[in-house]
């Protein structure tokens, strides 16, 4: 009888810290329920950026990618993002694809305009800057040093 009250004991423990694990893993994700609108933009490069990848305005999450696809006839990658209702992004503002940090992971920074028209859901983002390879950027500043023309 003893054996059978530790065991118990002991699964009501793996269960706790499998509900405490679960209630985590949502609070540090995006499937909240509740509304969100999705915008689109069109970029010629977007390396590194993945689904779920974070949407920021200052610096601040705001929504996530949730589709990338690439437009047959432009040959563009087009990147599809969710943004929380709550904020309303100007018409005229710029994607951009930045890096976290040297080795970090891609996100889109979105730099709002000054339009009084806010984007609606379906809309897209005209303005956009595309993602600089870190390869690139290391060709770049070794054609610096050497003086040579990387052309």
């Amino acid at each position: 009888m003893q054996r059978s009250a530790i065991e118990t004991i002991m699964g009501a423990v793996v269960l706790l810290v499998a509900g405490f694990f679960l209630v985590f893993a949502y609070q540090s994700t995006d499937l909240r329920i509740g509304g969100s609108y999705e915008v689109s933009a069109r970029f010629n490069a977007v390396d590194g950026l993945t689904l779920g990848s974070d949407v920021r305005v200052g610096g601040v999450k705001v929504g996530s990618v949730v589709e990338q696809g690439i437009d047959q006839e432009v040959y563009q990658a087009v990147v599809r993002m969710a943004v929380r209702p709550d904020v309303s992004l100007p018409i005229d503002s710029k994607a951009v694809i930045a890096s976290d940090g040297l080795l970090g992971g891609r996100y889109v920074k979105i730099e709002p305009g000054s339009a009084a028209e806010t984007l609606g859901d379906g809309d897209r983002i005209e303005e956009t800057e595309d993602a600089i390879a870190l390869e690139e950027l290391l060709g770049r500043a070794m054609f610096l040093v050497t003086g040579e023309d990387p052309q």
